[in-house]
Formats: C-alpha cells, structure tokens, sequence
C-alpha cells in the first residue's frame, strides 16, 4: 500500500492541508495525486472536486504541468459520466491560476529591470559600461530568467487541456474557449512557435474527429452547433495570425476557415451567413495583399462586395463609395499578364505547378475558374462600380 494512501478522500485532503501548513507543498501535492489515482475511489464525490482544486493549485505554485496533466486525465474518467461541469470548474480554476502567475511574473520581470535602471544612474566606468547593454538586452536576460518558466508552463497548460478535452462531445464548447484562450495567449506574449503548433494540433484533432464519427461520445460533424464552434475558432486563428504577421499561416488558417464553411454548407447551405463570408473574404484579401498577389487580392475584394452589396439591400452613399473605390484601385493595381504563367514558368516546365494553384486559390475564393484581370474588369463594369466610386479612381478607369 502506498505511504500517501487513505481510505477516504476527506482523510487526505486534510492530510494534504496539514502538510501545506507547515511548508511541505511537494509531499501535500504527492498525497492528493496518490489519492486521485487510486482506484479505490471510483465513485465521484463533492470532496474529489475539493482534492483538484487544491491539486491544481499546488501543480501551478509548484509548476509542475505534467502532474497536473496526469491528474486532470483522471479526473476526466472519473467525471465524464456523472460530474461533467465538475471536470470544467477545475480546468478553468487551473488556468486562470496559470494565467495569473505569469501575469505576475511579467510584471515582476518589468519591475527587476526598472530596478537595474535606477541602479544604473551612478556616473562610474562599471555603471556606465552596463548602461550600454542594459534597455533591451536587460529585459530579454530578465524575461528569460522570470517570465520564460512561466510562459512554458502556461503553454504546456493549454496545450494539456486541448488534448484532453478533443473530440469529446459533452465538453466540446470548453474545448473552443481554452483555444480562443491560447490564440490570445500566443498574440498576448509574441509566441510565434506556439501558435503554428496551435494550430497543426487543432487540424489533427479535426482530422481525428473526421476519422472517429462512428464514436457516440465524439463531437458530431453532422451537428450545425459543433460545426458553427469550429468555423468561428477558425476565424479567431485566421484574425490572430493575421494579428501577429504570419502570413503563411495565415494562409493555412484561411484554407482552414474554408475547409469549414465548406463542411458547413454541405450540412446546410443556410448555415453559413453572409456576413462569415464578408468578414472571410476581407481577410483573405489581406493574406493575398501581404503575399504580392494582386489578383486574388482584387478578386477576393470584389467577392466581398458583392455579398456585401446582397447583405446590405441598401448601401449607404459614403459605404457604397468607399467598397467600389476599394475593388476598383486594386483591379486596376493588378498588372497586365498577370493571370497568365510567366516565362521563367514555362522554361522551368512548371506550368502544370502554376495551374493547380490557381486552382487552388480559386477554390479558396469559391469560384469555379481562376480570376482574371480582364475578368475583374468586366464585372466590375456590369456592377457600376466605376459610376459609385470617387472621381479620381473613376478617371484612373477611364
């Protein structure tokens, strides 16, 4: 039998409460993680909640996110049938934790330094020697020394939790929060790396959704609440990677939100509105701006506009302006030729390369062939956008 063992779950976390009254946090932690996986105690009580709660409290002071991770996989087993919005409190408890330690330890990094500064006010060689380096340089040293622990441990927290909580239907909507909550972790702190792991973890567990409909307990792709979950996640990626300047993520996360609203219109074509659709559209416009690609750029406007212009019935004066000047300056932006492979294309023999991604992109903006400047032009003409747009970009047209 094992030295933390106890019959009840009450006799341990009074134990454990003992333990942490005299400063023993790590043999407190030890009794409560031998209590949560003994398999004596199948049964969920209100006093297994209590036991996580102060578990999760010590894995976060302790900062051990594997204990946690471990725990929290049993708890689920033990909750999942019978105590589901039991599992949910002690998650979100463990995280705002989590959240709130490295909240603090970024202000504290932010506080060290400024103390350095200060010390640094004194006229001698050595001072003025650490001035030259200090700024910047200091708070990297210091942001590795106090804050870096932390963002690992926040980061290894939410990625724990996504895994333990994908695919499964009955927590599906705790699943889209603690996302939504790592896209701001990953903007909030600079984390780039993260956030392309982010998002490969969250296509392998839409991939494995796809493959395990059969399940009973595995979110449904036939249900239009789960479907609507993943597409507004997409386009909460799709606006953080924008946010942080990733644009080829950003182009994998607009081929994502795409992916979605496709398997949405399959179950429904009403499901998806069309105001998704106008916001989907100005982003990827964006993505394809900050790629140097004109075309689709303008072709991605011009979808905008006319779902936009449907959407509205009716435009104001100065909206209606504003969307037509838009569309008609960056069609014109868009170079001569530049539907068309170029030489290089065709002397390297890629062309064949050059049209699956057309087609790909197209597919991107749900149209059935590639746009064309010329194309652009026409449509842009049978809409009279050149009659609603400003005077000068009306006479570039001309």
């Amino acid at each position: 039998m094992p030295p933390n063992f106890f019959q009840k779950p009450e006799t341990a976390l009074k134990r454990a409460q003992e333990l942490i009254s005299v400063g023993k946090e790590q043999d407190a932690l030890d009794t409560l993680h031998d209590t949560i996986k003994s398999k004596r105690h199948k049964q969920w009580t209100k006093t297994h909640e209590a036991i996580m709660l102060k578990h999760m409290e010590l894995c976060v002071s302790l900062r051990q996110p594997h204990k946690a991770k471990d725990a929290l996989f049993q708890y689920k087993t033990l909750t999942q049938q019978v105590a589901i919005k039991s599992l949910e409190t002690v998650i979100h408890k463990f995280l705002e934790l989590a959240q709130q330690k490295t909240e603090e330890a970024q202000k504290t990094s932010i506080e060290k330094v400024e103390e350095i500064d200060d010390l640094d006010q004194a006229d001698a060689p050595e001072n003025l020697l650490l001035s030259a380096v200090s700024g910047d340089a200091a708070q990297d040293r210091m942001d590795r020394t106090v804050l870096s622990p932390w963002l690992r441990f926040l980061w290894d927290s939410y990625r724990n939790c996504l895994d333990l909580l994908r695919n499964t239907a009955v927590v599906e909507h705790l699943y889209h929060r603690i996302a939504r909550q790592s896209f701001e972790f990953c903007a909030k702190y600079q984390r780039r790396t993260e956030f392309r792991k982010l998002c490969d973890n969250l296509r392998l567990h839409l991939t494995q959704i796809q493959k395990h409909q059969h399940l009973a307990h595995v979110v449904k792709l036939t249900s239009a609440e789960s479907l609507t979950l993943m597409q507004d996640t997409r386009l909460i990626q799709l606006d953080t990677a924008i946010q942080m300047e990733l644009w080829q993520e950003a182009y994998r996360s607009a081929e994502d939100v795409h992916g979605m609203m496709q398997l949405s219109k399959d179950k429904d074509k009403r499901m998806v509105k069309p105001a998704s659709y106008v916001n989907y559209y100005d982003k990827l416009a964006l993505v394809f701006w900050k790629a140097g690609n004109r075309l689709f750029h303008a072709a991605a406007l011009l979808q905008k506009y006319i779902i936009y212009k449907d959407m509205k019935k009716t435009f104001s004066m100065e909206e209606a302006m504003d969307q037509a000047t838009r569309v008609l300056l960056a069609t014109l932006s868009v170079p001569d030729g530049a539907d068309n492979p170029s030489d290089l294309t065709r002397h390297l023999d890629i062309e064949e390369q050059h049209t699956a991604n057309m087609r790909l992109l197209s597919n991107l903006l749900r149209l059935p062939i590639a746009p064309t400047r010329a194309g652009i032009l026409r449509e842009i003409t049978r809409l009279n956008l050149p009659d609603v747009a400003v005077e000068s970009a009306r006479n570039l047209h001309r």
